[in-house]
């Protein structure tokens, strides 16, 4: 909670006028704890994954045929209620599993020294915290999900969430709860390392909400501006590593897919790119290489 009563007492402190958005950041956090401010991240991702599946399940009922040429596998339809407990289940998986994690993890949040006052940090400073937050967390991410395909754990782990073997956008946090917990340590690994103010916090788990959702759609789309950063995956790089399943020993990545290539863990993809290009006709569905 901020130490200020008003704003004029906020701006002697500092010794300067507030700008606009220290003065919207004052008006809503002055009487907010900074326990309350930390579990808005169960309401962000709640929200934000609801917010983010909305156009593809429309898109998905839609059947219109301009937007469903971009299906990556277009045999596979999903009705309604299909994708209503999708979203049902997830949801769940939330109120059991993510919102306690947030109770649990305030003191470490205190801890490592995730701030709420009122210097808010500079556009700059939320684009090279972000940067660092997704490339510590990709790092992690690929030997943490790399893992989760040895025997054990995809049997009694991972399997739930490659129950869909054709991804909707809905079912990017479609898993067994054990594995929210185990791949949400990448994902609070880079505040850990790297903390700042808490606006960054949220907003490095709100585009890590819609990376997820993007790459979990089923649709590539050509317009998407993701398609112009440098090594990333995409839809169609996520959806071939959905398809093989189980099986599956290419394409661990989900953000940047520079670990795939280091590690050659995409020699799979790699053959059915070379397929597509090679022959027109090459039927994906059924030719997938399975490496």
């Amino acid at each position: 909670m901020l130490p200020y009563h008003t704003l004029q007492e906020a701006q002697v402190a500092l010794g300067r006028e507030l700008s606009l958005a220290e003065t919207l950041w004052f008006k809503y956090s002055a009487n907010k704890s900074d326990f309350v401010l930390h579990c808005h991240n169960t309401l962000f991702l709640c929200l934000f994954y609801s917010i983010f599946s909305i156009p593809l399940v429309l898109i998905e009922l839609s059947g219109y045929e301009k937007l469903n040429k971009h299906k990556i596998q277009p045999r596979v339809k999903r009705s309604f209620t299909e994708m209503f407990k999708c979203y049902k289940d997830v949801m769940q998986t939330f109120v059991i599993a993510v919102s306690p994690l947030q109770i649990i993890s305030y003191p470490t949040i205190k801890w490592i020294g995730i701030r709420t006052d009122l210097s808010l940090p500079s556009v700059w400073e939320f684009f090279w915290q972000i940067l660092v937050y997704f490339v510590i967390e990709d790092f992690s991410h690929y030997w943490m999900h790399r893992m989760l395909h040895c025997k054990w754990a995809y049997e009694k782990i991972h399997k739930v969430h490659h129950e869909y073997t054709t991804p909707i956008g809905l079912s990017a946090p479609y898993a067994h709860w054990a594995e929210i917990i185990i791949l949400g340590i990448p994902s609070f690994l880079g505040p850990a390392l790297v903390p700042g103010h808490i606006t960054i916090y949220w907003l490095w788990f709100i585009l890590r909400q819609l990376e997820a959702v993007e790459n979990h759609s089923g649709y590539d789309f050509p317009w998407s501006p993701t398609k112009y950063i440098p090594f990333y995956g995409g839809p169609a790089y996520h959806d071939y590593h959905h398809y093989v399943g189980g099986k599956s020993q290419s394409n661990f990545a989900l953000v940047f897919t520079y670990c795939d290539y280091i590690y050659r863990t995409h020699k799979g993809y790699q053959y059915r790119e070379q397929m597509c290009k090679k022959n027109s006709s090459y039927n994906i569905a059924q030719n997938y290489k399975m490496e």
